[in-house]
């Protein structure tokens, strides 16, 4: 008696005992999330790597590498925060980012900031449920709230960044970066992992 003819039999006895067998299919996860290795001490990443809490910041696993990137964040709930992209090296400890050379961000507070210092003030904010659009082309970084775009930028980003993500104060943001809320700017692209650029 072969194996398929044993499982054949198997899967008839159960047949109308109300013992189906279903197949049930994966969801995949994303593999750009928010890496668990590039946190600040007191974040907390859950959501299998889309959503950030606590206190501090968190790089995406996926550098910027093709020519226009896009991604977004939802703000599920408000607080102190910081959206925008950043080098390995920043620290990921102090919220809401741009407190040194290697982060620039857009913070809750209506400013954009990097080096420690006030790039653009009195922006717009979006409220809880908005969607944060990211745009980077490695010349401008440009954010938009629900498609709107935000007429203030940042440029003068050097290095290989990554997204980055900052909360505090209770803030809780989701990284979207597929399946987007959104449309995409014309010739902006999701994240793609740097293998899939060739």
């Amino acid at each position: 008696m072969s194996i398929a003819s044993v499982f054949c039999c198997v899967r008839n006895c159960f047949d109308g005992t109300g013992f189906n067998v279903k197949h049930v299919s994966k969801q995949e996860v994303s593999p750009i999330v928010l890496d668990s290795t590039h946190i600040g001490h007191d974040v907390v990443i859950l959501k299998k790597g889309t959503r950030i809490c606590g206190a501090g910041g968190a790089l995406c696993t996926a550098p910027l590498m093709q020519s226009k990137s896009y991604f977004e964040v939802k703000l599920q709930q408000a607080g102190v925060w910081g959206i925008g992209v950043a080098t390995k090296k920043c620290n990921l400890n102090k919220s809401p980012g741009g407190c040194d050379s290697e982060s620039w961000v857009y913070c809750s507070d209506g400013t954009m900031k990097q080096n420690d210092t006030v790039v653009h003030m009195n922006i717009e904010t979006p409220a809880e449920g908005d969607i944060i659009g990211v745009t980077y082309d490695h010349i401008e970084l440009k954010f938009y709230i629900n498609g709107k775009v935000i007429d203030k930028h940042m440029n003068g980003i050097k290095g290989n960044v990554y997204p980055v993500i900052f909360v505090d104060d209770g803030a809780v943001l989701d990284l979207i970066v597929e399946d987007f809320q959104n449309s995409q700017p014309t010739g902006f692209e999701r994240i793609m992992i740097e293998q899939s650029l060739l």
